[in-house]
């Protein structure tokens, strides 16, 4: 019989894997998510979710141009809640929130214009534009739900 030995940090990350946070992207109306990002995002971000050119490169102001949404950008780096309060908040104060003052954010708010839920399906649509590995990951960034 053959023996075998798991880290503890392996068998910590498998265990972990299926509680997290993602949950707020499943199930969305993914169609409802592609139509409102062509009405709201699209603009800045690209009809192709590319992003605007230089994107890594502040403007005379310090302000970045809006990222790609898409595998080539940072967007999946985030997790949920953050991605989420960027949108509603503005960048500004949803950094602000976490912290992080004298952030230059190109990225208006729009909690005024959609609903959280309208919110929720974009980004679901955004996410679902990725390939598997990468929403893997970034589900991955998201806390465990208590």
């Amino acid at each position: 019989m053959m023996i075998t030995r798991f880290s503890p940090a392996l068998i910590l990350c498998v265990s972990a894997s299926g509680s997290f946070a993602d949950h707020e992207l499943d199930s969305r109306d993914l169609s409802n998510g592609e139509t409102l990002y062509a009405e709201h995002c699209a603009a800045c971000h690209g009809a192709n979710l590319e992003g605007q050119p230089d994107w890594q490169t502040p403007d005379e102001n310090g302000v970045l141009p809006a990222p790609p949404h898409d595998q080539t950008g940072h967007t999946w780096h985030h997790d949920n809640q953050l991605l989420f309060e960027y949108t509603k908040l503005g960048g500004e104060a949803a950094l602000a929130k976490r912290g992080v003052t004298e952030f230059a954010s190109g990225m208006p708010g729009f909690g005024d214009i959609v609903t959280d839920e309208e919110i929720w399906d974009t980004l679901a649509y955004i996410r679902s534009t990725w390939p598997e590995r990468v929403q893997d990951i970034q589900a991955a960034r998201n806390p465990p739900h208590e």
